[in-house]
């Protein structure tokens, strides 16, 4: 009987997550991970479709800013939960998110309305750095590069822009996130909380999403790596389980 009760579970779970992923509207690319993001993002990452900082119309900021030095080699982390080919660029602004530079030029190449674009290969303020993370096939969960910050500015709320360029794509080309931080000089500060943990939580953003459940059942039926999604193995054996993906469940319905 317990099985039969794991297996009617284990469909009805499938079956939520169908029906729900359904209704979701399609087209949204990518979610930052680290540092915090200034907005509000769903499990696909909206809003990220209007620039310069993903200025949609809806979402609820999150007032956090992360403090980092002058100077500092600062971590990156993105979640690119639809693929296309492209990369990623960063820029920084002191004032106010208008100071961010404009996307480069696109040149479509065939059939393709995003075919190329230009790679800043010696950028310079307010761009810090161009061509990250290039890729011609999924990257396969979230991953993290670094750029460093100038070593002559100082604010206590700038606005660093991770911009994302997607070939095979209809326009526009490029979506866009940003983070609130601060850059003062001075011992880096000690943090005050850790976030909790949420079972089922893949990008680490205190959520848990639809794409993510749908993950976790990939993972259960071995065709995904566990390492797109360490959060989801609670008990740490190194196996998704009927009973984590339940977890999850209950995560995304009641939240974190």
């Amino acid at each position: 009987m317990r099985l039969r009760h794991y297996v009617v579970l284990w469909i009805s779970t499938v079956g939520l997550i169908s029906v729900v992923l359904a209704a979701l509207p399609a087209g949204a690319h990518f979610i930052l991970v680290k540092p915090d993001a200034w907005m509000s993002q769903n499990g696909l990452g909206d809003p990220q479709k209007v620039g310069p900082c993903g200025n949609d119309g809806f979402g609820t900021p999150t007032g956090k800013i992360t403090t980092f030095q002058p100077g500092e080699t600062i971590e990156i982390t993105v979640n690119e939960v639809i693929y296309h080919p492209g990369h990623y660029r960063v820029a920084l602004a002191i004032n106010d998110q208008s100071e961010l530079p404009a996307p480069p030029p696109i040149t479509p190449v065939g059939s393709d309305p995003c075919g190329s674009t230009v790679i800043d290969e010696s950028p310079e303020f307010p761009i810090l750095a161009d061509n990250l993370l290039p890729h011609s096939s999924p990257l396969g969960g979230a991953r993290t590069f670094t750029v460093t910050l100038p070593n002559d500015v100082t604010c206590d709320r700038c606005t660093l822009q991770v911009l994302e360029y997607m070939s095979q794509h209809a326009q526009p080309c490029f979506y866009y996130h940003c983070a609130e931080i601060a850059i003062q000089n001075g011992p880096a500060p000690t943090p005050t909380s850790i976030p909790s943990e949420c079972a089922g939580d893949c990008n680490y953003n205190n959520d848990v999403a639809v794409n993510e459940l749908i993950t976790m059942v990939s993972i259960a039926l071995g065709q995904s790596p566990m390492s797109r999604c360490p959060a989801g193995n609670a008990n740490g054996d190194g196996e998704i389980s009927i009973g984590e993906i339940i977890t999850a469940v209950n995560r995304a319905l009641n939240g974190c």
